[in-house]
């Protein structure tokens, strides 16, 4: 994910500088003092816009991880304005180098950079650069990661059929910890819990929807089987939440704990909405998975999965399958097999997850 920002942001960057250069340098003359030499600053364009890119890429991560949660928005306006003053200040010294030590000319740093009103129209054209990178970015959060290109080239314009694996979250007791906390804290418990959910996106997941107290994973089939990163996700987000056990207990009283359900399947995907654009999911996939969770109390299991999908892991020696019988899901005529999920303690496995014993019921893991 972070190199994935960082890169966004650095093709971007080299495309505004291209686009400056084209529009500033062809066809046009300069009524300064500078010279502008097209030629060098197409040249320049490439590297200046990777290392800009990169640091207004890492710049947008920082805040993601540090200020976006706990920082109000006019805040974060006032801070994203500084960061554009630094950045910009930084744009006009390294342009100045280039111009002086590259390009050969003489001139002082105050007369570089107020050189008439087009050095003003130029500042501004590099504020707005950085705006509508971070819209960009908001845009692509909200669209889901990677759908805002998918969208622009109009794929999810006709209904198109793929092949992906959903999981069903949700959080245990909820109604209970609703009462107990109160409509604010609830919600203020939720916010925790799936910002903490962000260490999936090391497994590649995305998220679909946040519905409630419950969250919907998916991933196309290649990516959820490879390396059982479909399972590994929920593992994952379970040590995340054992970690911060002690901030949860102290704050809220109690520790949040989440059962799983995950089935595979082709879905037909397709944007939908006038008023409200969305991509959406249709197909029974998303049934099987959602009956799936559901059935985690009867059997007091944390995570449970289709037989299908089980059979497409392909024997991971990562994970105990361990059988909960043919059960038939609630609105469906067929019957299922599902399976409950283990990690195993395999040292050859780079599995780092800290397991509770399979004694357990789902209840003791609410501790309110």
């Amino acid at each position: 994910m972070k190199c994935k920002i960082i890169w966004n942001y650095s093709i971007g960057w080299t495309l505004a500088f291209l686009f400056l250069v084209i529009i500033r340098g062809v066809g046009a003359t300069e009524d300064g003092d500078l010279k502008f030499d097209t030629t060098t600053g197409l040249l320049v364009s490439l590297p200046v816009g990777l290392l800009f890119g990169a640091i207004s890429g890492y710049a947008q991560i920082l805040t993601e991880q540090h200020f976006y949660k706990k920082t109000p928005l006019g805040k974060l306006l006032v801070g994203r304005i500084l960061f554009a003053l630094l950045f910009m200040s930084a744009l006009i010294l390294l342009n100045y180098a280039v111009y002086t030590l590259i390009g050969g000319n003489s001139i002082s740093l105050a007369a570089f950079a107020f050189n008439g009103y087009g050095s003003l129209v130029m500042y501004f054209y590099w504020v707005c650069v950085d705006l509508f990178m971070a819209l960009l970015r908001q845009v692509s959060l909200m669209l889901g990661e990677g759908n805002l290109t998918k969208l622009l080239r109009g794929k999810f314009y006709y209904p198109t059929e793929e092949e992906r694996i959903f999981m069903f979250l949700d959080l245990q007791s909820s109604t209970h910890l609703a009462e107990k906390l109160g409509h604010v804290q609830y919600s203020f418990l939720l916010q925790d819990c799936f910002d903490d959910l962000g260490v999936v996106d090391q497994n590649r997941a995305q998220v679909y929807q946040y519905v409630g107290d419950e969250v919907i994973l998916t991933w196309n089939l290649r990516d959820g089987l490879n390396h059982q990163y479909c399972l590994r996700a929920y593992y994952n987000f379970k040590t995340r939440l054992e970690s911060r056990k002690q901030y949860y207990q102290q704050r809220y009283g109690c520790f949040p704990f989440f059962k799983a359900g995950l089935h595979s399947g082709k879905v037909i995907v397709t944007e939908i909405g006038k008023l409200k654009k969305e991509i959406a999911y249709h197909g029974d996939t998303l049934n099987t998975a959602a009956r799936i969770q559901e059935k985690c109390n009867d059997f007091q299991q944390e995570l449970l999965i289709s037989d299908h999908l089980r059979r497409q892991l392909n024997g991971s020696r990562a994970f105990d399958f361990t059988p909960m019988g043919t059960i038939r899901l609630k609105g469906k005529q067929t019957h299922t097999q599902v399976y409950a999920v283990l990690p195993q303690a395999d040292p050859g496995e780079e599995l780092e997850l800290t397991v509770k014993q399979h004694s357990k019921t789902v209840d003791q893991f609410i501790q309110c």
